[in-house]
């Protein structure tokens, strides 16, 4: 019986091994705290390797260090990465000074990353410092629960430093929606926090006992700025305001980047519209999104358990159907909406509410203190006297929000001294990102967050070179086709395969509503750039008035524009 044929619900074929080990979890507990006092190794055994997962946190090691430590017959320099839930991207200057310290002074990189997902990683925890980092998180009124793992992960809100109103609205719901879709087991407090009472249960009448089938990942959008990517998420929310106020969502489904190189069974998809609910149904929407991925998503192949392809393999109707009768709503015809940037506004902007909001462009997230430019130190700084909120964008940088007309220019000041303005800084390079990748990400096939800066530099010399030193061109490198880097949103798209060798994927747009198609296949960094060379000077030369480099390509027929379902994302 094809794929096609099967009732929802119906299995697809053996489970795979992760949901046996989400089953006999014990509601995600495992052996976890037992493993914490083993000192013979710096890692997690058996199935603890991924069950820290849904408490936040991933096994890594230095891979810069692997050969250098298996000479000296030493096992890799096991650590975790942990990724904290701050949904919406908000965090006080009290919560950043208590993460500054952590970062500078327990772990083995002293940094502080900033991400795709709106939130902070630390980097290098070794195991004895793990159980004191989520007690320092949790003082600080901060967690890191279901930011990993087959829960619905950090919820993302547009940062919008201009409709105030209307984004503290939408943060709001993101907030809640992130709320209402955690994991209800006591696990984390159990082992974390030494058994500090919490109100929860072992039942999870929304996630289920074995959890979902795969990651999945929420947004609330602000049109016209698409600043969070929508199309890289399973369930959106796209505000629809009258007067300044929030009256409703329109509801995307589906959306989701990941692929495996070689697999065409795998692809980037964007999300598909349901429609417009009113506010009082946005949580019973969103359970029934989940709940119905839950019960209807591939649970034998993991490759193929995100949302998309349950969406693919059911079709959009069905699934919205579905929804629809958990939810005990209809959905509305689409309110129009139109998105027509998604990068941030680097510099001051002024809100509504008179207040400012300075977005600093933090070059791949990664706070740290460099050569002349102490960034961790300036923002440390900053947190000690601002009154309003920091706010991490899914850009990987980050607004000082809600700055007074008489505090301004102090905050300015010591921006500037600490290397966080430099009005040196391209347009090209504002508008470039990549994952974290080497040396920490086990997944990482080629280089992403090192290389991109000194790419990025070759990039600014190409667009100079054809008199388009002020343009840009939406630029992501991944280290895998994992998609953490977006890079399958891009204008031009970087997709890693081996050390120095990526796919090169073209004719994205700037709007992030189109996925671009790969356009060449293996190549080294220097074959990338003699092509965008060539491509660029194209562009230079016969564009339209304002067109944009992916635009430009599909135009002109460079590449074939790939349509909404992305099965012709090979074709």
């Amino acid at each position: 019986m094809s794929n096609e044929q099967r009732q929802p619900g119906e299995p697809l074929g053996p489970p795979s091994d992760n949901e046996r080990l989400k089953r006999e979890s014990n509601f995600l507990r495992g052996t976890i705290a037992e493993d914490l006092k083993d000192g013979l190794t710096g890692g997690f055994r058996g199935d603890n390797f991924q069950l820290i997962r849904f408490h936040g946190m991933y096994q890594q090691d230095d891979r810069d260090l692997r050969a250098e430590r298996a000479e000296q017959k030493l096992e890799p320099l096991q650590n975790v990465m942990l990724r904290c839930r701050l949904p919406g991207g908000i965090i006080t200057p009290q919560q950043w000074l208590g993460i500054d310290r952590f970062a500078a002074e327990e772990t083995l990189y002293g940094s502080i990353r900033l991400t795709t997902r709106q939130t902070f990683q630390f980097h290098g925890v070794l195991k004895g410092k793990i159980k004191p980092m989520h007690q320092m998180l949790n003082q600080l009124g901060l967690d890191s629960i279901a930011t990993a793992g087959d829960v619905n992960r950090n919820v993302l809100c547009t940062s919008n430093p201009v409709q105030s109103a209307l984004h503290q609205e939408a943060y709001e719901w993101a907030k809640k929606i992130s709320e209402h879709l955690l994991p209800k087991t006591r696990a984390y407090a159990e082992i974390w926090l030494d058994g500090e009472k919490q109100s929860t249960t072992d039942e999870e009448p929304i996630l289920g006992a074995t959890y979902l089938p795969r990651k999945f990942k929420t947004s609330v959008v602000i049109p016209p700025d698409n600043d969070v990517d929508l199309h890289a998420n399973d369930l959106n929310f796209v505000a629809v305001g009258e007067d300044g106020k929030l009256v409703g969502f329109n509801v995307l489904v589906g959306g989701g980047l990941a692929m495996t190189h070689g697999d065409r069974q795998t692809y980037p998809r964007k999300a598909s519209e349901f429609g417009f609910i009113s506010l009082a149904d946005t949580l019973a929407v969103a359970e029934a999104v989940v709940s119905t991925q839950r019960d209807w998503g591939n649970r034998s192949e993991r490759k193929n358990a995100k949302t998309k392809y349950t969406l693919e393999r059911f079709g959009v109707e069905a699934f919205k159907a579905e929804v629809e009768k958990r939810a005990g709503v209809r959905f509305e015809p689409i309110v129009p909406y139109q998105f027509t940037s998604r990068g941030d506004r680097i510099g001051w902007v002024e809100g509504i509410d008179g207040r400012w909001h300075l977005t600093l462009f933090i070059e791949n997230g990664r706070l740290l203190d460099y050569p002349g430019r102490p960034l961790k130190s300036g923002m440390a700084e900053i947190a000690k006297v601002h009154k309003g909120d920091f706010r991490l964008t899914a850009n990987q940088n980050l607004i000082v929000a809600g700055v007074s007309l008489e505090d301004k220019a102090h905050i300015e000041q010591l921006a500037r001294e600490h290397g966080l303005i430099d009005d040196g800084v391209s347009e090209q390079r504002k508008n470039s990102m990549a994952c974290v990748a080497f040396p920490t990400c086990p997944l990482a096939m080629a280089e992403a967050e090192r290389f991109l800066p000194g790419f990025v530099t070759e990039i600014e010399t190409i667009m100079a070179k054809r008199g388009l030193a002020d343009d840009h061109i939406i630029l992501r490198v991944t280290g895998c086709p994992n998609g953490c880097g977006r890079a399958m949103l891009a204008e031009v798209g970087l997709v890693g395969k081996a050390l120095d060798r990526y796919n090169l994927h073209i004719g994205g747009n700037r709007e992030g509503t189109r996925i671009p198609r790969m356009y060449r296949e293996n190549l080294t960094s220097a074959q990338i750039l003699s092509e965008l060379d060539e491509l660029v000077a194209r562009w230079a030369e016969e564009r339209e008035a304002n067109e944009g480099f992916g635009d430009f390509t599909v135009r002109a027929g460079i590449v074939k524009p790939v349509v909404d379902s992305a099965r012709d994302f090979y074709d």
